[in-house]
Parts: structure tokens; sequence; C-alpha cells
């Protein structure tokens, strides 16, 4: 058994996360995280709400709250909607703890006291009609160096380069539409050149990335520049240091802290169980997880943070930078192992957006929608490598032809059989080659699928289960067992149904990754009791020193469904089964467009 880190890009808190947020770094995790203990590793999959920084502030401004009580109002909202989902976190938190503003200072002040953060004059960007700071992303215009028009102050999402607000030409705040002011301020800086031999060298080592994400980060190492890592605001972490702790303007900003959030969620989770030291055995580089793998899961638009500046960040702090220096007081703490990003889901065509209304949230999805028929179509069609387009037409299709069609007819007219002719499993006597081959073809499956999960190719991991449903769906037509009704026929009759529930249950646990919540009530279709696809709970939880409480997300998933075949029980009583699929009317493609506004 080794330990498997699944660290989860962390959704803002400043609204409802969409369909396409959880395409990009929910659903991909969770499928990775079940297979993974499932196959016997000792897994740890962390998240939770990205709470600082600006946009929360101008958000709460507009609603007349604290930024707090928006972000305690959308981190309810996201654990509750990721709840639904089934996302089985180990712990799902939140940045506005006391334990994550403890660990993010402690970096802050590894990689200050290592010469990593320097205090720079640069020019700050203000509203001329707040006097506030904008932050880098609420700042647009056109990029100095590709010419896009639609450039960010932080980064250019057409060329990938790094910008600062003050490079961009004709720049225009997102928020009003003024020209900012830029003022001179003293910031500290991430001094991101310091790192470029070295994750360089880092990037060079890296095996089985999506080569989009590879070519792009090795592409924006060369160019790297300092980056500022604090900002003039009232929101977000102080800055631990004798001059600046207790000032109330100037705030860590929040994309450094954020990623620091796998770290400190991994802290919080060791606490809360009791061991402290516990979180060592997936970061300690030293110690007990030196053999330890990292995961890391988001959209696009987040590599650079991922495959470059969290991975600065960690070398800094274990003394691992280009100019040396020394582990800080943690240790020596592990890198990723790889960065698993998937591209965008667009929704009729268009992006997504909440404010044309060309959305839909996941607590609406799940009102209306199981969520194994969105988990099912973000697998077989979601935004792995490509960008893809959510289309309710095609949300149809695949539930319809292939969820229900394919996997739930198979499960409901094999049982159905087997309950109404014989009231139980029945016994395998005599097992001719086709029963034969058919087993062994599906129980191959638990290797092909299991690589191509292991290798993050989700799409086609499922592709290769569903290949396997219909070969079951076909040996049952050919062995045409309801034409079996003679007295001397009734023990072929049974072989038959044995062979295609032994195949239901093998398939079965090849798709709980996948589909758990289908996946525990076909176990129990079965005849199996207890748990077969753990899942989270919400609770609520005091902060740890003592400031507010709030609900996390965790679960025990020790139990369940082991990755390997397991022999059905000839005798095992079954009942006539519900379907565990809900067949959707072609009407619901008509009415959600109509909710799109056509």
């Amino acid at each position: 058994m080794s330990h498997v880190l699944a660290a989860v890009a962390w959704p803002y808190a400043n609204g409802p996360r969409h369909i396409g947020h959880v395409s990009g770094f929910g659903v991909p995790s969770d499928v990775f995280s079940r297979y993974m203990r499932m196959a016997g590793h000792d897994v740890l999959m962390v998240s939770g709400t990205d709470e600082h920084g600006t946009p929360i502030q101008v958000q709460a401004d507009k609603e007349g709250v604290t930024p707090r009580e928006l972000a305690d109002r959308y981190n309810r909202v996201i654990v509750e909607d990721l709840h639904g989902l089934g996302l089985s976190y180990d712990l799902f938190t939140r940045t506005t703890t006391r334990n994550h503003y403890a660990v993010v200072q402690e970096l802050f002040e590894g990689l200050y006291a290592n010469g990593y953060i320097v205090a720079k004059t640069t020019l700050g960007a203000i509203s001329p009609s707040t006097g506030r700071t904008l932050p880098d992303r609420y700042i647009e215009g056109t990029c100095p160096i590709c010419g896009y028009d639609s450039a960010r102050g932080d980064q250019c999402d057409n060329c990938g380069n790094q910008l600062d607000p003050s490079d961009l030409i004709d720049p225009k705040s997102k928020i009003n539409g003024e020209t900012p002011k830029f003022v001179e301020t003293e910031h500290f800086f991430l001094d991101l050149p310091g790192f470029v031999s070295a994750l360089n060298s880092w990037l060079d080592t890296r095996e089985g990335w999506r080569p989009n994400v590879l070519r792009f980060s090795k592409n924006l190492v060369d160019d790297l520049q300092p980056r500022a890592i604090t900002r003039d605001l009232e929101w977000g972490v102080p800055i631990p240091l004798a001059d600046w702790k207790d000032r109330t303007d100037k705030r860590i900003y929040v994309w450094f802290d954020a990623v620091i959030g796998y770290l400190s969620a991994s802290v919080e989770w060791a606490r809360r169980t009791g061991d402290p030291e516990a979180w060592r055995r997936w970061w300690s580089a030293d110690g007990e997880g030196k053999d330890a793998a990292a995961y890391y899961f988001m959209g696009k638009d987040n590599i650079v943070f991922h495959s470059v500046i969290w991975p600065a960040l960690l070398l800094g702090y274990s003394g691992e930078g280009d100019r040396g220096g020394e582990p800080g007081p943690r240790g020596r703490l592990n890198l990723p192992t790889e960065v698993v990003s998937s591209e965008y889901l667009t929704m009729e065509g268009k992006k997504f957006s909440s404010s044309r209304a060309v959305v839909i949230y996941v607590r609406d999805f799940l009102e209306r929608y199981d969520a194994d028929a969105l988990r099912y179509f973000i697998a077989a069609a979601g935004p792995e490598s490509n960008d893809t387009d959510f289309t309710w037409a095609e949300f149809l299709r695949r539930n319809n032809d292939e969820l229900v069609a394919g996997w739930g007819n198979l499960v409901n007219r094999s049982i159905s059989m087997a309950a109404k002719n014989f009231g139980e499993i029945p016994a395998l006597a005599d097992p001719t080659p086709e029963d034969q081959a058919l087993l062994a073809t599906v129980r191959a499956g638990f290797q092909s699928v299991g690589e191509l999960i292991g290798k993050h190719r989700q799409k086609a991991a499922i592709g290769e289960a569903m290949r396997i449903v219909a070969e079951v769906n076909k040996y049952l037509s050919d062995q045409a067992p309801w034409k079996l009704k003679a007295a001397e026929e009734k023990p072929r009759q049974g072989t038959i149904l044995h062979v295609a529930l032994q195949a239901v249950s093998d398939c079965n646990r090849l798709l709980t990754p996948f589909l758990p919540h289908s996946a525990q009530k076909i176990h129990e279709l079965l005849g199996g009791t207890g748990v077969h696809a753990p899942q989270p709970r919400i609770e609520e939880v005091d902060d740890l020193d003592g400031g507010p409480s709030y609900p996390i997300l965790t679960g025990d998933y020790t139990a369940g469904a082991k990755w390997e075949p397991a022999d059905v029980v000839a005798g095992t009583p079954l009942a006539a089964p519900k379907p565990v699929f809900r067949k959707l009317d072609p009407s619901v493609v008509e009415e959600e467009l109509a909710r799109l506004g056509g």
C-alpha cells in the first residue's frame, strides 16, 4: 500500500459553483480517489473553499454584508453541493480557519528566511471612485506581448505569460469600467527567477503528464518575473513580520494563501484525527512520506499556480531553490507527482456565464437529476483533454441510451429473471466455454479499466467498462435464458443467470468509482449488505484554534468494495428490482433550453 495525496482545486466562495467547475476539479478527483482506495492505497483527498481576496470584498460590498458573512454563506452552499455529488473528501475545509492562517504564515516566514521573498516598491492599481485596491484579475486590457485584447492583470490566457496590471495596454476595471489609477506602494514579492533552474530540473523529471500541461509549464519557467504576494487589502491573512503583522491595510494575497491550503488542510485533517503528525505520511520528503505520490486536480486556468508557483513555494521552503537555504520547521516537503488539468466545459456552445444566465448550478442540477447521471456525463464526455460542450440533448442521449438502456437494463433484466424464476442467485452448474469466456472478459476489466483510471484517462476507462457491459448484454441475449422453460432446462437457465449476475456484480465494481450512488443500490439488489461505496458526510465543527465554527466534508472510506472480483453466492435471496436509473423524457431538453432563454 502506498500513500496517495489527491489535492483538489479550491472553489472560490463568492457564489455557487456550476457544473463546469465540478467537471474540472470535482468529479475527476473523486473517481481517481475512489479507485485508488479500492485498489488498496492510503488516500488523503483534501480541499476547501478559497475565501480571501478582493473579489469576495467586492461581492460583499454589493450585497451589503461583511466578507466573512458572504464566505460563510457560500462555503455552506458549496459544501452541500459537493456532498450531493458524493465527492469523497477526507477533509473539505476553508481558508479562513486559524489553522490555515498559521500554516500560511509559517511558509511565508520560511521563504522569507531563505531569501525568496523580497520587499519592493511597485505600482498598485486603485479604483479612482472608491480608493480601494483593484485585484489583478479585475483589470483587463490588451496584452503587451501577444496583443490579446482580453488579457487579465495577472496573466494573459492567450499566450500564458505572467503580467502586472500596469503592463496592460488600455487597462480597464472589470468592476465598473473605469481606468485604474496606479500609485506607488510597498509590497512583498516571491522572487520567482530564483527558482528557474530548480523548476526546470524538476519539470524535466516529470513523466506521464498530459502533454499540454507539461509543455505550457516549461514555456512559462524561463520568463518568470518576481510576483507580488501581498496587497493593499483588509481581507486576508496578516503578514507575519514585526513591522507588518499589526497593519490592517496590508494582507497576504489570495493566490499565495490558497495553494498552501493543500498543506494546511492536510494538517487540519491530521489534528482532527487525533494524530497531529499524520500529515507527514503524505508530505514529508525525508521521512514517512518520501515514497508518497501527490496528484493535483484543476481546470486549465489554474495550471500555472500548480505546476510552477506552488512547486516554487515548496522548493523555497525546503531550501531547494536556486539560492539554497534551510528547510523550515516542517522539513522538506514533497513536490507534486502530477498536475492533472482538465480543459473547459462550455454550455450549449457558449462559455459559462452567471451574469448572462448561461449556467446551471450544481444545486439546481441535483434538484432535477440524479448525481450519477451528471457524474456519468462528465466521465464519458467531459473536458478531460479537449474543451467539451455540454448540451441538454447530449445529456439526455447519454443518460437514456447508455446509462439506462445499457447498464441499467442489464442490471434490471438479469436480477428480474433470477428473482422471478429462482427467488435467489441460482447455482452454477457445468459452465460452458461461452460462460467462462464472458467471466474472463469481465475480470480482465479490473486491469484494463484500473490502468486507465490510474493514468487519468477516465473517458477511456468508463468507455472500456461500458464496452464490457455491452459484452454481458450480448451474452444474455445470445444465451436467451427466458426460452429455457422445461424442467430439464432449469439447471442451464440457472447457470446462465448465475454467470450474468456474477458479471453484473463485477461490472458494478468497475463502475463504482464513477457511479457510487447507484453502485451501492446495485450491491443491495444483488443481496449484498453493508457499505459498498462509502459516501461523505457533512459535520459542523469548531475551529481548532478558537475561530468560528463551520461545516466540513469528511467520511470513513476504509469500508467498501475492493478493486477485485468477488464471487456471488448461490442461494442469496433476490427480490424483483426497481430501476436504478431514471429514463428522461425528451421534453426536458426544451424545458432546460427555455430556462436558458432558448
